[in-house]
């Protein structure tokens, strides 16, 4: 079993409205797809978000992209490791996140492609199953504080448990936003995301302004940069708080639980560059009593499915998951439907990742990045 061929093809998929964070608003999931092909004819799909633009990650995934031809690809951390290093290597790179990113969906590719080629799963190969099924928040989004009590309500309304929104556009608008929210969903759970827009001394005192609306957490409230500044904001909140930005490795991660950082992990196979190196850091949490929310990023159903499948095996996994696809304005795979029953996603049938590519929705967003891109 060899790889045969490895192609990229740039998309971009419209969200059905734009999406709020303290960083601006995002309008589309722009990715690589990423395409590996054995020489039994077994295709494994994975993608790489394409930040900050669609051509620079096509032009390295393409580079580093000969040298798994020919190679098992059932070595799957090996491979991608081996992937990493060489855009490490470029000189006068300083790429550690940007590579990861990269890699990650040859990583997906990978693990889809060995599930086909050993008929199994790639929970399986990822070590089996220890959940039957894996949480997920609704994410609500809008301009306004009716705009998002709307938005909140309806999710509620539709079973969901935990309600997820981002602040950072203001303080007195950010209370405001989150008191209306409260409001329209009750005594549903509310996490709330901040996005680093605080410093220490704001985040304190927003802290405490929030605390009259229970939320669960707020995440990554100060910039990822520093251990310390994040410990200072927990030691004073009145509420749990999460790492996100901070965290991309397995080495981050016992960084911010050696420093006593964090109530919880958030993170992702984007930021961990694959699911291999994304277990192993949920694994030096739970070594710390710390459960790992899996993160999203404007990505696709691809992704959702590549997550999912790891979150199944990850021991300490949170109940409630970020998952943003859902708020595509389309599909790039026709099955699994990825429905939410109360929050919560079932296991489907199918090797691999499990998932059957739409090549007409492919061909659409294929159009779009291509448009973009003259």
């Amino acid at each position: 079993m060899k790889i045969k061929a490895i192609r990229t093809t740039p998309l971009t998929v419209p969200y059905t409205q734009p999406i709020h964070t303290s960083y601006g608003p995002r309008d589309a999931a722009r990715v690589i797809l990423v395409e590996i092909e054995d020489d039994a004819g077994n295709i494994g799909y994975g993608e790489s978000i394409a930040g900050p633009a669609l051509q620079s990650v096509k032009h390295l995934l393409d580079k580093t992209a000969p040298s798994l031809i020919g190679c098992d690809p059932r070595g799957v951390d090996a491979l991608v490791q081996n992937a990493m290093r060489d855009i490490l290597s470029l000189p006068g790179a300083n790429l550690d996140l940007f590579a990861r990113r990269v890699v990650a969906g040859l990583d997906m590719a990978l693990w889809d492609l060995a599930g086909k080629a050993s008929g199994v799963p790639a929970t399986v190969l990822m070590g089996g199953p220890l959940h039957d099924d894996v949480g997920y928040y609704a994410f609500i989004n809008g301009d306004t504080p009716e705009e998002l009590a709307a938005e909140g309500a309806k999710a509620v309304a539709a079973g969901a448990p935990v309600i997820y929104m981002k602040l950072g556009r203001g303080d007195d608008l950010d209370i405001a936003v989150v008191a209306a929210v409260r409001k329209a969903i009750g005594g549903a759970r509310l996490r709330l995301d901040s996005n680093e827009a605080w410093d220490v001394m704001q985040a304190r005192a927003m802290c405490n302004r929030l605390a009259h609306f229970n939320p669960e957490f707020i995440e990554q409230p100060v910039p990822g940069t520093s251990p310390s500044a994040l410990k200072q904001v927990r030691q004073a909140a009145p509420f749990a708080i999460a790492a996100d930005q901070a965290i991309h490795t397995p080495a981050d991660v016992f960084a911010y639980v050696s420093a006593d950082a964090a109530d919880v992990i958030v993170l992702g196979p984007h930021e961990t560059g694959g699911i291999a190196l994304l277990l192993k850091a949920a694994t030096i949490a739970d070594a710390a009593g710390i459960r790992l929310c899996i993160h999203a990023v404007p990505e696709t159903q691809i992704t959702t499915c590549a997550s999912f499948h790891a979150a199944r095996t990850i021991a300490n996994i949170d109940d409630a998951n970020q998952e943003m696809a859902y708020l595509l304005s389309e599909s790039l795979i026709t099955a699994p439907s990825l429905k939410l029953i109360n929050g919560r996603l079932a296991p489907w049938e199918g090797d691999g990742l499990g998932f059957s590519l739409d090549e007409t929705a492919v061909a659409r967003a294929a159009k779009r990045a291509k448009e973009e891109l003259l």
